[in-house]
This record gives C-alpha cells, structure tokens and sequence, in this order.
C-alpha cells in the first residue's frame, strides 16, 4: 500500500458549506459553479452506465452543449493503473477549466487520478505507490456521486489497482473542490447496489468512530452517519421513497466526511481480497466482520491497546456506538448489525460466498492491508484474524 505523500491536518473539515450540496435538485449548481469557475472548457469523467440510468445525462447536456467537453467514459469499475494512463492521454489532449465526475466511487476516483497526475512530470505508477511526489493541483473538481456509499466526494483519497494489488494514494489535492449531492440521481440504482454502497457508509461510520486517527469532529460526522444509514438503510433497499433516497446520501456524505480525517480500520482491512477473491460488491465484504471486529474491539485492554489514548478512551468510543444502534450490550449491537446486513440481502458468513475452506481462511490472513488494520484501536494478530474469520466462517 502506498505510502501518502501528504495528508491533510486531522482536525481539517471537509470544506465551506457553499461548496457542499445535499438535496433534491442540486444538479443546477452545476451550471452556477461553471459560470463561477468562468470554465470553457471541462474534462469530463462519467461512468457510461450510471450517466444515462441516473439522469444526470438528460439533466446536464444542455448546460455542456455551450462548453468545449473531452469525455473519458471507457474504464473499468475499481480504477486499474491501464485505465488512469489512458485517461492521462485524453486529459492532457487540451487545457482544462475544470472536472466534472459522476457516477460511483470508481468514477470519482478515477477522476481525482487523472486530473491530478495529468499534471505531474513524474509516471503514475511512481507516484501512486509513493515514491514521487504530487507538486502541481489538477484543475477544479466537481463532484457528482451517482450512489450513496462511497464518500469519494468527500475524501482526499483515490484508490487504484496494480497487478491485482490496491493501492491508496492519499494527497490534498484530491479533495473534490465542489460536491453535488442530488438524491435524484439515486432514485434508479437497483437494491443489490444500493445496499453495498449504503453498507460501505455504515461501515465508513462505525469504523471511523473507534479509529485510532478519529478525533472530534470525525465522532460528530460519523456519529450522525450512523444514525442516519443505520435508521434508513433498509427501508432505501425495499421502499426507496424520495426522503429516504435524501437521508441516505446525507448519510454517505457524512460518513465519507468522517475518514477523510479518521481513515478506515480492521474490516476495510479484511474486505479487500474478501471482494477480489469471491467478486462480493466492497460494501458487503465489509459488512461480513464489522459484527465481529465491533465485539473485538469493545474487549480492548491496557495490554493490546494502540491507540495513544488509552483502552477506557476506545472503550467509551464503543459505548457511544452502542448508543447509537439503541443497544445496551456489544453482543445486542452486533446482532442487530448482522440483522441489518441480512436483511438488506448481504451475507453475514464466509460459507455463504463460497470462502470457508481453511486455505481461504489463510489467505484472507495473508492478504489483510496492514496499513488499515494499524488504524484499529485493538492490536490484531494473525490468531486474532484467524478467530476473527472462524467466528464468521459458517
């Protein structure tokens, strides 16, 4: 995992409220924002399918009609270091007045990759695995997410894939200058998707909330990204209404707010080779230990504490979410996160995607990303993962 160039301060929030739109209808800023930013000419970066299906296509053409537009649209999902040179080739095709992303995760990053190293000498490669530093900003980035999960708007992060390995580069200049939050373009996303993206958020927010980097303005946001995804997560999977579209990209905003200062911990850790060995959409692999790593971490002791302060600190951090999923025990909270994630049509066990042998046990060991796992409030070991996966094995 890269090593980032340079983070931003931990007590840094996310940006201006002017800058920041959550509501039905606020796809018109966009054309506010553009006159703004006095932008000619823009670059944009779409997924094709979420474009059209969202609307964002219909409702935008017309405000692009009158600027010069470059169009990268041919990526696949999870942004590969292939695609980010391509893209690099098409941005640097003509100046740029500003970006404009829509559609998940993988859009916006893709986005912040290439808008951001297009600008630099060095080879992307080099630069996303850390050994060259980010010197010039991209142009202006305005952010469209598509889904409410992710919270790419709301991060300074990217990820990218390298010979089957994530890579997560981390820089200032990948935080979205602009982001439009318009629950409209969520109104069409089938249930699969908008349980994984809505669990990613759930799972932003609780993580954040026990992370060893959170301080106390990633508890406010995360604190009400929890309350909000966890009240509404399921009733936008089955009965999707228009408030219920709202509160949940409030929520994913929220909880994308909270790791762009805490980061993620142990079950971001786990999920990956969960997703890129068994195809489990992010937010679900997630979702499968956050019950057992919850359990874990409220047994932190003096001993197996890492965070700098202390294991009654961790412990009233657990507390806090206790209060929050209305449970009065670790054990009540758990079940009532695994409840959740059943009923939005996750799995709950490693059998279930077809990864309960002991080989995959051990390779899910081997494959864990130490860099979120040191963010884990409570050290883990290789046994401890080992028990950690046995607990969610059958």
């Amino acid at each position: 995992m890269s090593t980032p160039p340079q983070e931003l301060p931990s007590d840094e929030p996310y940006r201006p409220s002017d800058r920041v739109a959550v509501a039905r209808g606020a796809i018109g800023r966009v054309s506010t924002i553009l006159a703004q930013l006095e932008a000619r000419s823009l670059f944009l970066v779409a997924d094709e399918t979420a474009y059209r299906n969202s609307g964002a296509e219909e409702l935008l053409e017309s405000e692009l009609s009158t600027r010069q537009v470059e169009r990268f649209t041919h990526f696949q999902c999870d942004p590969k270091l292939s695609d980010v040179e391509r893209g690099i080739q098409c941005f640097r095709k003509t100046h740029v007045d500003a970006v404009l992303a829509i559609g998940g995760g993988s859009a916006l990053d893709m986005a912040k990759l290439v808008s951001n190293l297009g600008m630099q000498q060095e080879q992307p490669e080099q630069l996303i695995r850390g050994k060259a530093r980010l010197l010039h900003d991209g142009p202006p980035l305005i952010a469209l997410p598509t889904t409410a999960g992710t919270g790419s708007e709301a991060t300074h992060f990217a990820v990218c894939y390298m010979d089957g390995e994530k890579f997560s580069l981390a820089h200032h200049f990948l935080l979205p200058e602009f982001a439009i939050l318009d629950p409209q373009l969520t109104d069409n996303l089938p249930p699969q998707l908008t349980a994984s993206s809505g669990l990613d958020a759930f799972c932003q927010a609780v993580e954040s909330l026990w992370a060893v980097d959170s301080n106390e303005v990633s508890v406010q946001y995360a604190s009400e990204a929890v309350r909000l995804a966890f009240d509404h997560l399921a009733a936008a999977v089955h009965e999707p209404a228009p408030a219920i579209r709202t509160a949940m990209c409030r929520a994913a905003h929220l909880a994308g707010q909270a790791i762009n200062i805490s980061k993620t911990t142990a079950s971001h850790a786990i999920s990956y080779a969960i997703s890129m060995q068994a195809g489990v959409p992010h937010g679900m692999a997630v979702a499968m230990t956050l019950a057992p790593v919850l359990l874990y971490n409220a047994e932190t002791s003096a001993t197996d504490c890492v965070d700098p302060c202390g294991a009654e600190h961790v412990r009233s951090r657990i507390g806090l979410i206790l209060q929050l999923l209305g449970s009065s025990t670790p054990l009540e909270a758990a079940k009532k996160i695994e409840k959740l994630v059943s009923a939005v049509g996750g799995p709950t066990r490693l059998s279930e995607i077809g990864m309960g042998s002991d080989a995959e046990v051990e390779m899910l060991v081997r494959s864990v990303n130490t860099e979120r796992l040191s963010n884990n409030p409570r050290r883990v070991t290789p046994d401890d993962l080992r028990r950690l996966l046995e607990s969610v094995r059958y």
